[in-house]
């Protein structure tokens, strides 16, 4: 709209200059050498602009005609552009797909008609990665790297290539230029994070945390928590070396992370040595309420050294009562049960949890058998059910089960990716179990039955009968009583053949036993008479006559 009015606006000027030209009088006289020219002003103007235009058309011909060539390069240049675009799209997508044989061809094609395009060298570097060759991928990545504007990428590549041939120098050492370069890279400073920590710098690691936060690559609570992870993993390393500069990292620690186990243990422990009990308390109840742990159950009952058993009873009570309805908690308690040789209290805790135990509800089970009658055989068979009980929660990160509590994940590297949990390979499966329950183990878990026999004993004999007629029929045969069975009988399951009312003759798997038929000796054994062979002169008559 702006542009037709002012398009008319420039016509009305012109008309009207036009018009007061031709409104004007006089003559117009140019004299040059013997050329004399003498008209009007009005035509001399209009003459004038003829000219003019006419000189502004033959300037623009004779501009085209010159940079005819020019445009001809260029439009064969973007031809050639839009070829090695359209082979880069399609070969990428190629990639992506899986399409090695169309990728290879189309990154020829891109890099006859865009070899300098930085997509091109993406696209010859990951169909040589999609094809396996390892070295055309890394001679990429290195082009890359040289270039200015594709530098980090050429890294990147490098990195991911020393990775796959397990070449951990080169891949800290690319990951350390990569961040040199570049300190926002979150790929770099991850790498260069989980180098240090697996190295045991924990200076170093620190150091790259600090850079993460002023980059912006983590938030404040994340940055709380991996530094509260790193001082507690260097705490613990100082733990036998310098206790007393342990001791001031790991209260840093706890500060910033105070629901991480290791640190509130390790915390508890120098705060307890100090003689701070109701501080070494607070520390591990803090974590208790936010994930029960056994070391945690540990800590707190050992908090105040030189206490009798019962009063860690007591003590790891009140831990448990935080938090009620937990295994953990019922574990500690049946643990300083055990300890103080309170069983019954240990049984009564543990109560919940024998229909279907972990593997240390049943060792705890086997412990108080034997501590509390002695009894070996259902020791042994809780021990026997422990092997095929639920597995307890354990450290794990990435499908990796530890012992302890480690800072960073073996697996990947990655900071904090430990945790306390059941580990997969014992998480709940609908397939049937595998290894049933052994006679022997029902046998001495079964409950015990009261003595029927002598009760009956006891009994009053019933007065004798009157005689009855007398008959001639065949008396029925005589069925001896049974005794009652000394145990239960097992179910019959699937169809099969019930367990005998006997206590099995079961060997346990670390009794070799004894044979039941003796050795042979063959040197002991003599031959049947009737086959041996005479000696003598008798024989040799009878061997000759035979």
């Amino acid at each position: 709209m702006h542009r037709i009015i002012l398009f008319l606006v420039l016509i009305a000027l012109a008309a009207a200059g036009a018009a007061w030209i031709a409104d004007q009088s006089g003559d117009v006289a140019l004299s040059w050498r013997v050329w004399k020219i003498h008209t009007s002003l009005p035509v001399f103007v209009l003459g004038l602009g003829v000219i003019i235009v006419a000189a502004m058309l033959a300037w623009s011909i004779l501009r085209g005609l010159w940079r005819t060539p020019e445009r001809v390069r260029r439009a064969r240049r973007e031809r050639r552009h839009a070829r090695g675009r359209h082979a880069i799209t399609q070969g990428l997508l190629a990639v992506g797909h899986g399409d090695s044989g169309a990728a290879r061809a189309h990154a020829d094609v891109a890099r006859r008609h865009a070899g300098n395009d930085p997509l091109a060298l993406l696209l010859h570097a990951q169909t040589a990665q999609l094809d396996g060759d390892r070295e055309g991928a890394q001679r990429a990545f290195r082009v890359m790297a040289e270039r200015k504007d594709m530098r980090l990428l050429g890294l990147r590549g490098l990195f991911i290539e020393a990775q796959r041939a397990d070449d951990s120098h080169a891949a800290t050492a690319i990951a350390e230029e990569a961040l040199k370069l570049s300190p926002g890279s979150t790929w770099a400073s991850q790498a260069v994070l989980g180098f240090r920590c697996a190295k045991g710098d924990w200076t170093g690691a620190l150091a790259i945390l600090d850079n993460n936060l002023a980059s912006g690559l983590v938030d404040k609570a994340a940055y709380r928590r991996q530094r509260g992870v790193l001082l507690t993993a260097r705490a613990l390393e100082l733990e036998n070396l310098d206790r007393d500069l342990s001791r001031e990292i790991i209260m840093e620690a706890v500060k910033l992370a105070p629901t991480l186990v290791p640190a509130a243990v390790l915390a508890s422990k120098y705060q307890s040595e100090a003689h701070q009990i109701r501080r070494s308390m607070r520390l591990v109840e803090a974590a208790w309420l936010a994930q029960p742990h056994p070391d945690l159950a540990d800590a707190y009952a050992h908090v105040k050294l030189g206490d009798s058993a019962r009063q860690r009873l007591v003590r790891v009570e009140t831990l448990a009562e935080k938090a009620p309805g937990h295994i953990e908690g019922a574990l500690a308690v049946a643990r300083a049960a055990i300890d103080a040789s309170e069983f019954a209290r240990a049984r009564a805790v543990l109560a919940p949890y024998i229909a279907n135990p972990t593997q240390r509800v049943a060792m705890l089970m086997a412990e108080i058998e034997r501590g509390e009658h002695g009894d070996t055989g259902r020791a042994r068979a809780w021990m026997l059910r422990a092997v095929r009980a639920r597995h307890d929660p354990v450290w794990t990160a990435d499908g990796y089960v530890s012992d302890r509590w480690r800072p960073v994940s073996p697996v990947t590297g990655r900071l904090d990716a430990f945790q306390w949990q059941t580990p997969l390979a014992a998480l709940p499966s609908d397939k049937g179990v595998t290894v049933e329950a052994s006679p022997f183990e029902e046998a001495m878990l079964a409950p015990a039955r009261r003595d029927t026999t002598r009760e009956l004993a006891t009994e009053p004999e019933a007065p004798p009968a009157a005689p009855a007629a007398q008959d001639n029929s065949p008396a029925p045969p005589a069925v001896e009583a049974t005794p009652p069975p000394v145990f239960r009988a097992r179910q019959n399951r699937d169809g099969a053949s019930p367990v005998p009312p006997v206590i099995p003759i079961v060997r346990a798997p670390d009794d070799p036993g004894i044979d039941e038929e003796p050795a042979g000796d063959e040197f002991a054994e003599r031959a049947d008479p009737a086959q041996a062979q005479a000696g003598g002169w008798r024989g040799f008559l009878s061997r000759w006559g035979g």
